[in-house]
């Protein structure tokens, strides 16, 4: 392969493109022989008409170098968290032990085996970065609270918090926990906060303090100190914002052009009346699957990039491979909103794949069930035969036996609901059928495979036509730290390219597309 070392001029398009992908040296476009050429050496510029120049732009370069330095990681990227242990151990370590910041998926997982799976990186990974995801459970408070235990109880210094509406105890709890003063009078942050918010009026209460009715609360009973309330009163919730735009899983599918710019400036005006907060990072997540969306998220203003359905195909995902060649296989349109589990009688929905699977539409069937009637006694008989065995396939009151046992050892306070309200009851057993949609895929259950709930968002179909025709198109080939390599070195390579057409140079379109190459080739 021609590269920088080896030609002094680059003329053909192939010979450019090369010099442009050594994004850790500069590239002057000269006119040659009255054509349009390219240089890395200097002594040639010098000496030719230089129409424009790139300088170097390693990776590890895109993005604020705040991110890097508060997280310890080598770039600004980041792998998201995918529930049900999809953002698996294997997956958090790969990636730790690249530079890649990534967080385990820890919402839908029984606590005691977060707690096991926190305890194992913790062990495994000593001071390496990772993160440990923290979900808004409304309907299930003691899930909150668990993780959080987990997290104090392993030294976990970063979580991700998701899909929170307004700040609950047990992220205040977390956040304050790790507060102590430092000796020049400031604040020593011990325990970072990643707070994924689609929503302005969200983002804003992870730029302010924690408000001091929730503080009084954890002091009086005994979760935190009084010091530490008083400190956590002097620093925003949130060290980082991840602008969540039309992603998998919850998602309010909004564009990022618009939410990024949105989250900025309602950090600026917050900062006005609470100084701290201007140091708060936006990133950017939802719809990043190819290094032209991370340069685009870039060029925006983000100061770091979150993967998440792209990293389902990998071969550390706790996926099964069925689930992995129907993702492998997705078009960008091919998503469908459905009701979530954990938020159902909210109406909360997430962003699954349509492609190969009916959930959705049985999902959807299942909340209009819930909206129209007070409970199983209310069903008629020919749709409560039908649920049972197009959806369920089995009797209602065997999954409520299913409930029972599920709850008793995950959040007991469900069954004292349910007792109480034939409609809670009701939704329990709905919940039975889209918590256990996502297992079916993640184990590969054949006989499933029409009710396979798989969280995915457009990123997947965009990787998908990139990485066509190239190694990465094999699932196989699909490692998450090789994603992210390949990501964020496209981003600065098609960087390098917007800089020049600003400047007014008119490249031959095939330089426009950076195509992924296994390592042994770059």
């Amino acid at each position: 392969m021609t590269t920088s070392q080896t030609i002094a001029i680059a003329e053909t398009a192939a010979e450019i493109a090369a010099l442009l992908r050594d994004t850790n040296s500069p590239c002057w476009i000269i006119r040659h022989d009255g054509r349009v050429a390219a240089t890395a050496d200097d002594t040639v510029a010098a000496r030719a008409q230089v129409l424009a120049a790139v300088g170097p732009l390693p990776p590890e370069r895109l993005g604020d170098s705040g991110f890097r330095a508060a997280h310890g990681v080598r770039a600004a990227y980041a792998a998201g968290a995918m529930a049900n242990g999809i953002a698996s151990t294997a997956l958090v370590s790969a990636m730790s032990r690249a530079g890649y910041l990534a967080s385990y998926g820890a919402a839908g997982v029984t606590p005691a085996i977060v707690d096991s799976a926190l305890a194992g990186l913790a062990r495994d990974l000593g001071d390496r970065p990772f993160a440990c995801n923290l979900i808004h459970s409304p309907s299930e408070s003691a899930l909150e609270r668990a993780i959080v235990d987990s997290c104090l109880r392993h030294g976990i210094r970063c979580v991700e918090a998701s899909a929170f509406m307004s700040l609950t105890p047990e992220v205040v709890r977390y956040r304050a926990a790790g507060l102590t003063a430092a000796p020049d009078g400031g604040v020593r942050v011990g325990h970072r906060v990643i707070a994924k918010v689609s929503r302005v009026e969200v983002a804003e209460v992870f730029l302010r303090p924690a408000p001091a009715p929730l503080l009084r609360a954890l002091v009086e009973a005994g979760d935190i100190t009084a010091e530490q309330a008083r400190l956590a009163e002097r620093v925003p919730m949130a060290d980082d914002l991840t602008a969540e735009a039309d992603s998998g899983g919850h998602t309010d599918r909004r564009p990022l052009t618009v939410l990024l710019p949105e989250l900025v400036a309602a950090r600026d005006r917050v900062a006005v009346t609470v100084p701290a907060a201007a140091a708060v990072r936006v990133g950017a997540a939802g719809g990043i699957g190819t290094p032209a969306a991370a340069a685009a998220a870039f060029a925006l203003g983000a100061a770091y990039v979150v993967t998440g359905s792209v990293n389902q195909a990998a071969r550390e995902a706790d996926q099964s491979e069925t689930t992995k060649k129907l993702l492998a296989t997705a078009d960008f349109a091919d998503c469908a909103m459905a009701p979530s589990s954990d938020m159902f009688e909210l109406g909360v929905q997430v962003q699954v794949l349509r492609r190969g699977t009916m959930f959705a539409a049985r999902a959807h069937r299942l909340y209009d069930t819930y909206r129209e009637f007070d409970g199983l006694h209310a069903l008629p008989d020919a749709l409560r035969s039908d649920l049972e065995s197009t959806v369920f396939r089995r009797p209602t009151e065997d999954v409520w036996q299913d409930c029972v046992a599920f709850f008793t050892e995950r959040d007991p306070a469900q069954l004292i609901g349910a007792a109480e309200d034939p409609k809670r009851k009701m939704a329990l057993i709905f919940r039975w059928y889209l918590g256990l949609s996502s297992g079916w895929s993640i184990r590969g259950v054949a006989e499933r495979a029409a009710d396979y709930q798989i969280w995915c968002g457009p990123a997947m179909g965009a990787f998908n036509s990139w990485a066509a025709g190239t190694y990465l198109a094999e699932p196989r080939h699909r490692t998450v730290a090789d994603i992210a390599d390949q990501l964020m070195s496209g981003a600065a390579y098609l960087t390098r390219v917007a800089q020049l057409r600003t400047a007014g140079v008119r490249l031959p379109a095939v330089i426009a597309r950076f195509e992924p190459r296994p390592s042994e080739e770059r």
